[in-house]
């Protein structure tokens, strides 16, 4: 006869707990983000770009939600990071390299083939490296405030930019040049290039200027809701004009830190300025024995 374990509905309770709501939230978000990339697929296969790249565009507000929802509610989780890092490979590496194949890199047949390939492995390829350096301890304290590359999301934008200037009534650029700019976004996301990163701005705002912060809010999402290839684009473009900055700025910080950790010099060390008397020995009193003197 078996005899049955007093603590088996105490372990059977630890096992089974429940996950909390706070958990689920997050990935609640993130899984509608990559329900909006997969969709963006299929309305690029059905020729409906307009609504394809809006479903892009949601999807990065999605994953710029996600992530400040689950820190907001104290809801992160190994399992969210993962997730996240699948729905952005999905949503600002396929399903961009695949739209931009469909409009017009079928054009220049395993060329552009190629160039919507490398789009996506380069994104699978940042993303891998951002989730690899996260815990790097030989980083920087400045280093927080900077992407690593043209983060996902970003390059994502920044490659549907010929979608805009398209929408815009812009002529449809050739297809060469097309496939061009893809490949230099490419390679703007796996480069080692300091990006300026939004992650460490402090969400507190006065409280003389929680109204002018809706005002401004309001008016923005208004602006894109009425001009959204004119918002998308001029951001876009601004975007790639304030890389160098990033770079710049990233320099300074690296600059300053070297000069911080350099040794204070001393007074051996220290050479005399001109002008000022250093007296020598033989001037000053006698150093030898006293019994020489």
């Amino acid at each position: 006869m078996l005899i049955p374990d007093p603590k088996y509905p105490e372990l059977r309770r630890r096992r089974f707990r429940p996950i909390p709501v706070r958990m689920l939230v997050p990935n609640v978000i993130t899984l509608l983000a990559i329900c909006a990339g997969l969709t963006a697929i299929r309305l690029a296969i059905e020729g409906r770009m307009e609504l394809a790249v809006a479903a892009i565009v949601f999807a990065a507000v999605l994953d710029g939600v996600d992530g400040r929802v689950a820190r907001m509610i104290k809801g992160q989780s190994k399992f969210g990071a993962e997730l996240d890092s699948l729905a952005d490979f999905v949503n600002f590496g396929v399903a961009p390299g695949l739209m931009l194949y469909f409009w017009q890199l079928q054009e220049l047949n395993n060329g552009g083939w190629i160039a919507a390939m490398v789009f996506a492995i380069a994104g699978g390829l940042r993303l891998a490296r951002f989730n690899a350096s996260i815990d790097d301890p030989n980083k920087p304290a400045f280093a927080a405030n900077y992407f690593t590359g043209v983060p996902a999301p970003a390059g994502a934008i920044l490659a549907m930019l010929p979608f805009y200037l398209a929408f815009l009534g812009v002529p449809k650029p050739p297809a060469m040049l097309t496939a061009a700019y893809t490949l230099l976004i490419a390679f703007l996301m796996v480069s080692r290039l300091p990006v300026f990163s939004g992650k460490t701005v402090k969400m507190r705002v006065p409280p003389e200027m929680v109204l002018p912060v809706f005002v401004s809010v309001v008016f923005f999402v208004a602006l894109l809701i009425g001009y959204p290839w004119h918002i998308l684009s001029i951001g876009s473009v601004l975007y790639l004009v304030s890389l160098p900055w990033g770079w710049k700025s990233y320099r300074d910080h690296e600059r300053n830190a070297a000069l911080a950790a350099q040794p204070a010099p001393t007074a051996e060390t220290t050479p005399s300025s001109p002008g000022t008397f250093s007296p020598t020995p033989s001037e000053t009193e006698d150093e030898r024995p006293a019994r020489l003197n």
